[in-house]
């Protein structure tokens, strides 16, 4: 039974397992390179708190966000983060999305999500500029400050005794008898158990730590625009497209944040640095594997239409507007100036295929998280739960 743990990734996810860990008295060391929390997936998402609609029936993410949804609002209600629960609508613009939009019915109605389908009409009824078909409204999609959580969760772990590191880049990891020692730039850790929770970089982590990964990291920029400030009464809540079933990602949708401000986005083009958040931010390395895995290749090819649309609509500012114009036809590209962008750890498996679940790889003394996307923030708390029973069996 692990009595104390290195975790890695100063994430969401990493530190909603420390700070767990730690309540159950374990003695728990993370380490996180960068020099604040959340620097990379967790503070550059959309803020969403979301429901459960999209995924698999009986699949981790289905079970763990419905979960998730729950005990997220309800850790932001216990600690005042700043969160409000506005709901979505998901709104079919073309006949062809009616069927997907039904599967998502069916999805949300096994998942346990609140939800109904509704007509044009009453879709305005909740937003007045959007153009819909039909839509399904989600009552339990909420927003929230996720990099506020990271903060509360830190305080709370290391408050129950935890020793939490930033600037503490990961160089060796050694298996030993009975644990593990993890060599970092700060020094090093000797602990019963490993749990990498490094995002972007965990299959990198897995093999350090002597285990072969089942999936490769490939990364995907996703960039925003937002509304500006006089055009933000075009958007009241969120609006999201059917998205594509043979995507991982939702596609361009409206988000009113916590301040205010509505976001738009993201599209999803390939990455050329696992934390490259403009064009020109290459990594030779990242790269390279990215360009050469035999996985991105074979899923490359199957998508080259795709792909191309999401570069066009990277560069383009008028083609970002359309898309976003499908959705609430008032938009126009004058509307709209480029907020950032985050960048999103996709698995990609050997054989092409996008790993459409969280992957939890499992080796002696070692657990490594090798694909926690979204709904990965809204399930964290769970996700946290599930790992910490796992490293600490009791």
């Amino acid at each position: 039974m692990s009595r104390s743990i290195v975790i890695v990734g100063g994430g969401i996810l990493g530190l909603a397992v420390a700070a767990r860990a730690a309540r159950a008295g374990v003695a728990v060391t993370l380490l996180e390179k960068e020099s604040r929390w959340a620097g990379h997936q967790t503070g550059h998402n959309s803020g969403v708190v979301h429901a459960g609609p999209y995924y698999k029936p009986g699949s981790l993410k289905a079970r763990m966000c419905a979960a998730g949804n729950a005990s997220m609002l309800a850790f932001a209600r216990e600690h005042g983060i700043p969160h409000a629960v506005p709901g979505k609508l998901i709104v079919a613009v073309e006949d062809r999305e009616l069927a997907g939009l039904d599967e998502l019915h069916r999805r949300a109605v096994a998942n346990g999500v609140p939800c109904r389908l509704i007509d044009a009409d009453e879709a305005s009824d909740y937003e007045p500029e959007v153009y819909a078909l039909r839509a399904l409204r989600v009552e339990s999609t909420g927003i929230i400050d996720y990099p506020a959580v990271c903060r509360v969760l830190a305080e709370l772990a290391q408050e129950a005794g935890a020793e939490l590191l930033t600037g503490a880049e990961v160089t060796a990891i050694r298996s030993t008898p009975d644990g593990v020692v993890v060599e970092h730039t700060r020094g090093a850790a000797r602990a019963d158990g490993l749990v990498n929770c490094a995002g972007l970089h965990a299959d990198r982590i897995a093999r350090l730590a002597g285990v072969e990964p089942e999936v490769r990291i490939v990364p995907f920029r996703g960039e925003y625009y937002e509304l500006r400030p006089e055009r933000r009464d075009l958007v009241r809540g969120l609006i999201y497209p059917v998205p594509d079933p043979e995507l991982p990602f939702l596609g361009v949708h409206l988000t009113r944040m916590i301040d205010g401000s509505v976001h738009a986005g993201p599209n999803a083009v390939l990455a050329l640095a696992r934390e490259g958040y403009r064009w020109r931010d290459v990594r030779l390395r990242d790269a390279a594997e990215a360009l050469t895995y035999p996985g991105f290749l074979r899923m490359a090819s199957r998508n080259l239409g795709t792909g191309a649309r999401e570069v066009a609509r990277s560069l383009s500012r008028n083609a970002f507007a359309r898309s976003l114009a499908r959705l609430v036809p008032a938009i126009e590209s004058a509307d709209i100036v480029r907020a950032g962008s985050g960048v999103r750890a996709q698995a990609v498996r050997p054989d092409g295929a996008l790993a459409d679940d969280f992957v939890i790889q499992h080796a002696p003394h070692q657990l490594h998280v090798l694909n926690a996307p979204s709904p990965a923030a809204t399930s964290a708390l769970e996700i946290a739960k599930h790992l910490v029973a796992e490293a600490i069996p009791v």
